[in-house]
């Protein structure tokens, strides 16, 4: 059986923020958890699913390979179903993980590392760079390790205590009826340390903000939305975890002569009515060069020629695209008066040649005719 959307089994909108996230998965948990539905295989199942989606979408790599590929790009780190309820999953390990901010934050952190958060950068590129392949040097602000501290926040040659409150634990439990509820040590601020000597300069955070400069191959190929991701450029990881990734996203700025779909390039040609009726030879341009372009006598208007091997190759491989140039007639403007009367001319000895030079505009009428003559009562 085909699993439901991520996003439709919380109710939410592909664009929803973390918090939306969490309150979605709230309701819902505290709708069909099984410990308030006991025997309920519904109930279980609705919960299975609503934990496994959100543990998806809540973890922001995990999230970006769901919105690229859908559920095959989430399956093999899932781990066959490990996003699912299981493990012995009590009512009150969801209520102190995703609840708890409501009484004063989660669980405590302790001495356990957390891996930085991930970054996005908007790399905007004109159609030729973006085809072509380029080095492109970007500057991303971001969290980074203080080094005066190392990370530790303290001040050279003091180090931090163990919270007397929490005992190191980062949290302290109370009861509140049949729940068992995990507080955020008011003191430590989950941390299980106290920093007396804060670093002068991360004022006892372990990081800083700095602005990196970075280098970023950009292949050839690549198209609107493509993302790159940098290994480790994100922020600084928590107690000493690793940093997270940074993603470069794709921009492709209009281009003044092409538009793109997959591997082929689109344009429009204009030409005179002169060129449509009786043949000729244009230049085109292509991102290789220019190319001659003949156009057969009596070509209409919005006639599609392509041109093979004159596209894009995709970053993701395949042949070459074709490019595709639509001919548009152009009716001619700001005309003498000479010129106005050559055309007249022309327009009359047109209509002595019956309906056989134009063809389509007689058998448009005609049908226009046959309409208003069906309508009559």
């Amino acid at each position: 059986m085909s699993k439901r959307d991520y996003y439709e089994v919380l109710g939410v909108a592909k664009n929803a923020s973390e918090a939306e996230l969490k309150k979605a998965y709230r309701r819902l948990a505290m709708k069909f958890h099984p410990d308030r539905n006991p025997g309920d295989k519904q109930a279980e199942d609705s919960f299975k699913e609503a934990k496994e989606a959100y543990e998806i979408l809540s973890d922001a790599q995990k999230r970006a390979a769901y919105d690229q590929f859908g559920h095959a790009g989430v399956d093999s780190s899932m781990g066959g179903g490990g996003a699912g309820f299981g493990g012995g999953a009590s009512f009150s390990d969801i209520f102190g993980d995703v609840f708890g901010d409501i009484f004063g934050g989660g669980r405590g952190r302790g001495e356990r590392v957390f891996r930085g958060a991930d970054l996005r950068y908007n790399l905007e590129l004109t159609l030729e760079e973006a085809v072509k392949g380029t080095t492109a040097k970007i500057r991303v602000p971001t969290m980074v390790h203080c080094n005066e501290c190392g990370g530790s926040g303290a001040r050279k040659g003091a180090s931090a205590t163990t919270c007397p409150t929490c005992g190191g634990a980062g949290q302290i439990r109370m009861q509140q009826g049949f729940f068992s509820l995990q507080q955020t040590c008011p003191r430590c601020q989950g941390n299980g340390k106290i920093i007396e000597n804060p670093c002068p300069a991360c004022h006892g955070h372990g990081v800083v903000k700095e602005h990196k400069t970075l280098s970023v191959k950009v292949p050839a190929g690549v198209d609107n939305g493509d993302r790159i991701r940098l290994a480790g450029e994100g922020e600084a990881g928590e107690n000493g975890g690793p940093s997270g990734d940074l993603y470069v996203q794709i921009n492709v700025k209009p281009h003044a002569i092409f538009t793109r779909e997959d591997s082929d390039l689109y344009c429009e040609v204009p030409i005179s009515f002169v060129t449509a009726t009786l043949g000729g030879e244009l230049d085109v341009p292509t991102l290789g060069g220019r190319v001659k372009l003949k156009i057969p006598e009596e070509t209409q208007s919005g006639k599609m020629f392509r041109l093979r091997g004159k596209g894009v190759r995709s970053v993701r491989g395949g042949s070459v695209g074709d490019l595709l140039c639509k001919v548009v007639v152009e009716t001619p403007v700001n005309l003498s008066k000479r010129q106005k009367d050559l055309l007249q001319e022309f327009q009359d000895s047109m209509q002595e040649g019956g309906t056989r030079h134009n063809p389509r505009s007689h058998s448009w009428l005609d049908g226009v005719k046959k309409f208003f003559d069906d309508m009559k009562f």
